[in-house]
This record gives C-alpha cells, sequence and structure tokens, in this order.
C-alpha cells in the first residue's frame, strides 16, 4: 500500500509539472501612454489594439474600457472611437502571453506563410497601386476572408501585397467568393478610414457585368426590394425577400445584349451594398445569374440549345470601380473578363 501511495504521489506531482509547462505563461506590463502614429489615423481604438498591441481578448479590452482604465488623450474611451495621429493612448496593466510578445502577433492569430508562387501570382493580379490605395483582379473561388472550415482566403495573403508600405493592406469592402473582378484595398490605417466612410455613403461607384439565363422584360429598371438573411437548407447564409424585416436594397440594370431571347448580359449598378444583393435581385426578376446555384435553382434549364459549353461557374464579375479622389477627380479602375465569362461571351456572340 506504501508503495502504491508514493507511485500516485509521483504520478501526480509530474502531471503538475507537465501542467505548469504546458500553461501559456503570462506577463504583466506595466501603465504605458503609447502615442498614436500618423498612418493609424482615422483607426477605431479597438482595431488599434488588434494591430498595434497585444491584447488576450476583445472582452478585457471592452472591460477595461468600461472601467475607465483604457483613456485617450487623459478622457475615457469607446471601442469604436476614431484615433487622430499624435494622440496618446493609456494602456493599464494587463496579462499579455509571452509567445505573444515574442512573435508579435495577437493571442489566437494565425500566421499564414504565402509561397513565393502564391505570392508572386497575387502581385500579377493587381490592376492599379498608388501611396493610399490598391486594386486587384480576384479571381472566382478565391474568398476574401476566412471561415468555417476555410483554409485558404485573400484576408490572410495580404502581405504579399505590402510592396514598399510599412503597413500590409487593408480590406474596405468584399466580393462573394465565386465573384470576380476589382477589389479595393487601403494601404494605411488612414485611407481605410476614408475609403469605408465612400462605401458607407455610397459615393463608390461600383459597375458589375452578369450573363443571366433568360432576359428582363424592361430593357433597363431599378430592383427596389428589401433583403433578409435567412438560413438555408444545409445552414448557409443566404438574403431573401422580407417587406417587413428586411434592409432597403436597391439595384439598376441594363441589357447590353441578348442571345436568342434565352440568355442576356446585363450591367448592374448596386447603390445599396447589401449581403449576395445582386444575385438575389437578379433571382427575383425571374432571370438567375448563369451558374448561381443558390439564387437560381436551375440556371441552365432556361438555355436549352445553348446548354451545352457553357461553364458552369458563376457568371457575376466586378467590371469597374470609381472612387473620388483628393484632386475633385475621379478614379476609374476595370478588371478584364475571367475566362470561364470570356468563354461564354464567345459562345453566346456578345
Amino acid at each position: 500500500m506504501r508503495h502504491t501511495s508514493a507511485r500516485r504521489r509521483q504520478c501526480t506531482d509530474q502531471q503538475d509539472h507537465s501542467a505548469q509547462r504546458s500553461a501559456p505563461r503570462h506577463t504583466v506590463q506595466k501603465v504605458q501612454f503609447v502615442p498614436v502614429r500618423e498612418e493609424d489615423s482615422g483607426l477605431r481604438l479597438d482595431r488599434w489594439f488588434q494591430r498595434c498591441h497585444p491584447m488576450p481578448t476583445h472582452g478585457q479590452l471592452e472591460k477595461l474600457l468600461r472601467t475607465g482604465q483604457v483613456r485617450v488623450e487623459g478622457r475615457r474611451a469607446r471601442a469604436g472611437q476614431r484615433l487622430q495621429g499624435g494622440e496618446t493612448v493609456r494602456i493599464p496593466p494587463h496579462p499579455i502571453r509571452e509567445e505573444s510578445l515574442r512573435s508579435g502577433k495577437r493571442p489566437g492569430q494565425k500566421i499564414v506563410v504565402t509561397s513565393a508562387q502564391e505570392s508572386a501570382a497575387l502581385r500579377a493580379r493587381v490592376l492599379y497601386r498608388d501611396s493610399r490605395v490598391l486594386a486587384i483582379d480576384k479571381p472566382a473561388g478565391l474568398a476574401v476572408q476566412g471561415g468555417s472550415g476555410m483554409t485558404s482566403h485573400l484576408d490572410a495573403m495580404l502581405e504579399a501585397l505590402r510592396f514598399e508600405a510599412t503597413q500590409r493592406p487593408r480590406l474596405v469592402h468584399r466580393l462573394d467568393k465565386d465573384t470576380s473582378g476589382v477589389l479595393l484595398l487601403a494601404r494605411s490605417a488612414s485611407a481605410a478610414a476614408v475609403l469605408a466612410e465612400m462605401f458607407r455613403s455610397h459615393t463608390v461607384c461600383k459597375v458589375y457585368w452578369a450573363v443571366v439565363a433568360g432576359v428582363p422584360q424592361q430593357e433597363s429598371g431599378l430592383l427596389s426590394v428589401p433583403l433578409a438573411k435567412v438560413c438555408g437548407r444545409r445552414g448557409e447564409q443566404r438574403v431573401a425577400m422580407d417587406r417587413t424585416t428586411g434592409k432597403h436594397a436597391e439595384t439598376s440594370y441594363r441589357i447590353l445584349k441578348t442571345a436568342a431571347c434565352q440568355a442576356a448580359w446585363l450591367e448592374l449598378k448596386p447603390r445599396t451594398g447589401r449581403t449576395h444583393q445582386l444575385r438575389a435581385h437578379c433571382a427575383l426578376m425571374g432571370t438567375p445569374i448563369l451558374g448561381d446555384g443558390k439564387y437560381g435553382k436551375k440556371p441552365y434549364s432556361f438555355l436549352t440549345d445553348l446548354t451545352e459549353g457553357v461553364p458552369r461557374s458563376l457568371h457575376l464579375h466586378a467590371r469597374a470601380l470609381s472612387i473620388p479622389t483628393s484632386s475633385g477627380g475621379l478614379l476609374h479602375i476595370s478588371a478584364p473578363l475571367p475566362s470561364h465569362m470570356a468563354e461564354t461571351f464567345a459562345l453566346l456572340g456578345f
């Protein structure tokens, strides 16, 4: 019995020692007064913490804000408060994981190493670049941000698009995974704040091209159908018309060309930016976008004799984008058709 008890104590001691070694080690920082850099001007306070100072969790940051321990220029602050270059942020003592201090990454953040081949391919898709903005031709099939079970997405590859900038580019809007075309990125926090406000105020003009099954009854028009997010049969996110709880959504369209009254090439201009807005509006008009299995039940069944040879990918392309410049002009950026849509254009005579 004595030998058994001794072995149990020895085993327990070994487990405690192993647990201590495997447990994350924390360091408690002293009070810091950190100046906001000019390139971070316009960044939300919570975003500034994520990118510039390791913080264990967003909940802990919110607690420090509620208790007035985090201050900006000596005053209480809010998570959504926009910072200005030169302001000083008071950061109270709080635990930081030592591995975060060594690596410079926040806890839970995955570091994705993009291969040289992937980086070169992404840089080859740059359509425009200056000191503030960068635009790429996003390929169909590449998700902009990560999700459940998603291992490859653009947000994890943005380091490859840093070029000579001091910061990695920032996303300011999104395209669906299967939508190709112009995607705008900000090259600094201040540029991201300006661009985000442009998208919120709808001062950015976006032009999409789509090939739809069938032909709209009118040559041009305005689709104004409120959309609400719903859960699909498999748990996937989608939207549907809902005149009670749906959010206002507007899309203007015009027919550019038709093919045997069975398909049409549309120019679409969204006036709002709802999830899946163009895809849902086209389906509600009775002309689903080719290749859209989510909103067009059988989008190819409309094509009858034209079905053969049409690629099955989504035929929605962010063709062009225009934004106001500081000089009072417009910056216009366009992207060429992806290969599957170019093939369909040739097949249908567009």
